[in-house]
């Protein structure tokens, strides 16, 4: 990206962390002492706010909003992508990726109004954040610019950004280079990046952790909960009813007391490279067990099978930032359909770092005891027979086939034989 040095109000989207701190001083110092705005997101990080807008005001800029987004991220992003079963690389429940939309919305929705020529992020040149941000913007402000200092400066570190903001005088809060962890926040994750982490081999510290308890130090007996879905949306806690951030605050607090939630990974970044991130999901891990259990219990084979192969497409479009696409909206629009009957409560036992299904219930089951059973049923065994014949008819033929093709004799195909494998009774 060039540098043309031309802008003259900025919105940027700030954290009040390293990186975004350095850019504002960074900004006036390379576009001619441009206009900043600062957009703050609460989407549920615990932070001193007003630190934080001390911070912002003392760093040089000249409006900041904080906007809090906590039901709405709940509720159009977090429970639907729990829905959806997007989940990235098997490991991954995508915390800091599905909130880089909704706060790019967010920011774009300031800059409109304050009338801005351009859009900034402290997203650095080789992260996936750059993306989220960007394609969000050129979805929802494709006319605005937008200025991305990691890959303009010649910062090339965070020890670099550090020294950078000695020199400038900033508040840094706990940031230091001891401290030194790349750290995102939100109601859904914790995650953490960089420092000591940027060896594979090594075993996280314990002092690293912010939000679970560690597994050995949780309670030497187990908790049993109940969590309630209407069409594969999470709304009660064991029979209660509660609102949306209620019932995630309660699951993270129980999630992380038990130890659950932990996740050490080596994801695919989508410029190519592969990262190390340790990530801290209490509550979401809940509900994405609970959820599928109940959705095995309440979707047919065919949609079950499909839904599981589109939610492996519906990760990766989240992880990439293509939230506000045709395609992400349009497999959403699948998800609700084949949730329609998700309905029912699940119980869950939680112990040291595991929680496991105990049971479930819904009043649309497809579970048919009378079916199932070992006992007496309706079910007629007989039927069973013709079933196999036909279900294995292609697996019968290919075989004899290719026995007869293998055979140095050459004798002919024993069609009498195929024909009475595969008669009617």
């Amino acid at each position: 990206m060039k540098n043309d040095g031309k802008a003259k109000k900025i919105c940027l989207s700030y954290s009040g962390g390293l990186d975004t701190s350095i850019i504002v001083p960074w900004l006036k110092e390379n576009f001619d002492n441009p206009e900043i705005i600062a957009v703050c997101t609460n989407i549920g990080q615990e932070e001193d706010w007003a630190a934080i807008e001390k911070r912002a005001r003392s760093s040089g800029v000249s409006k900041y909003y904080l906007v809090d987004c906590r039901e709405e991220f709940i509720n159009d992003y977090l429970f639907p992508i729990n829905r959806a079963g997007a989940i990235y690389e098997g490991a991954y429940l995508l915390g800091t990726a599905v909130a880089r939309p909704l706060q790019a919305s967010k920011q774009v929705e300031i800059a409109r109004a304050e009338g801005c020529d351009a859009l900034s992020h402290g997203c650095t040149g080789k992260g996936n954040d750059q993306l989220r941000f960007e394609l969000t913007y050129k979805a929802l402000a494709p006319n605005l610019k937008v200025i991305a200092p990691w890959r303009l400066w010649d910062i090339q570190s965070r020890e670099q950004a550090i020294t950078y903001a000695e020199a400038h005088n900033l508040d840094l809060g706990e940031i230091s280079r001891e401290n030194i962890y790349s750290r995102d926040w939100n109601l859904w994750h914790m995650s953490h990046e960089g420092g000591p982490l940027e060896n594979p081999w090594r075993q996280p510290d314990e002092k690293m952790y912010h939000l679970t308890k560690s597994p050995q130090d949780a309670p030497d007996k187990t908790s049993e909960i109940t969590i309630d879905f209407v069409k594969g949306i999470p709304v009660g806690l064991n029979g209660e009813e509660l609102k949306p951030l209620t019932l995630l605050t309660r699951l993270n607090k129980l999630a992380a007391t038990n130890g659950i939630g932990r996740v050490d990974i080596v994801e695919t970044r989508m410029v190519g490279m592969k990262s190390r991130g340790v990530y801290e999901t209490p509550g979401g891990t809940l509900l994405y067990k609970a959820l599928r259990d109940l959705e095995m219990f309440t979707i047919n084979y065919d949609t079950l099978n499909l839904k599981n192969q589109l939610s492996q497409h519906y990760s990766s479009l989240v992880y990439a930032g293509k939230w506000f696409t045709t395609a992400r909206k349009a497999l959403e629009a699948f998800m609700v359909e084949a949730s329609s009957y998700t309905t029912g409560s699940v119980r869950l036992s939680l112990y040291k770092g595991n929680a496991s299904v105990l049971a479930r219930k819904s009043p649309y089951a497809l579970y048919l005891k009378e079916l199932a059973s070992f006992g007496r049923s309706s079910y007629n065994h007989a039927d069973a027979e013709g079933f196999i014949n036909l279900y294995g008819l292609a697996t019968g033929v290919t075989a004899m086939v290719q026995n007869r093709l293998d055979d140095k004799a050459g004798q002919a195909l024993d069609m009498k034989s195929i024909a009475g494998t595969y008669h009617d009774k």
